[in-house]
């Protein structure tokens, strides 16, 4: 495994530091209005259910235009198509209810996580990485845990949301790094 040159880091730095803000802003305001509405499936929570991997997508997409490079570009166009994926078994799973709504987003959470860490550690090279690779392998494990609580006897969607605020948080800490790193080049 190759990591990004570091004299490619100061072109992708920063477009990525924007970017890891942006998604911590939108996984917190995603997670408050998901746990406002708690475990109930409505128009309101199954939009949020479905946006969430759409986002995630989007998020993707502009990463890979930014970054230029061919190894995190091909985890990313993974990424984008899982996350596709995700939203399209999302609305599916809407339909059946909170468990088979936890094991998509599981299924997602774990599949995304390894995407993740991988492009992480392709990057690392970079700085900013680290929270990127823990939140990958997080997330796989957070993944196991939703696929798990679907056969419990009163599943609930609030844990998505507390899930989205790590990751929210993993966003802000590598963007803070990310700018530490710029600075210290």
């Amino acid at each position: 495994m190759t990591t990004v040159a570091s004299s490619t880091a100061p072109r992708i730095a920063p477009a990525l530091r924007r970017l890891y803000l942006v998604r911590f802003g939108f996984a917190i305001v995603w997670a408050l209005l998901l746990f406002a509405i708690r475990s109930a499936l409505g128009p309101v929570s199954i939009a949020l259910l479905v946006l969430y991997p759409l986002f995630d997508a989007a998020a993707a997409v502009v990463d890979t235009r930014s970054s230029g490079a061919p190894g995190p570009a091909r985890g990313l166009q993974v990424n984008i198509a899982i996350s596709l994926l995700a939203a399209i078994g999302m609305a599916v799973a809407c339909g059946s209810g909170v468990p088979d709504v936890l094991r998509v987003w599981g299924l997602w959470a774990i599949v995304s996580g390894l995407v993740q860490l991988v492009v992480g550690a392709v990057r690392r090279g970079m700085g900013g990485q680290w929270p990127m690779i823990l939140s990958g392998g997080i997330s796989v494990l957070a993944g196991a845990s939703f696929v798990t609580s679907a056969s419990a006897a009163n599943p609930s969607l609030a844990n998505i949301a507390g899930y989205a605020v790590l990751g929210g948080i993993f966003f802000l800490v590598s963007a803070l790094r990310l700018g530490r790193a710029a600075k210290e080049r």
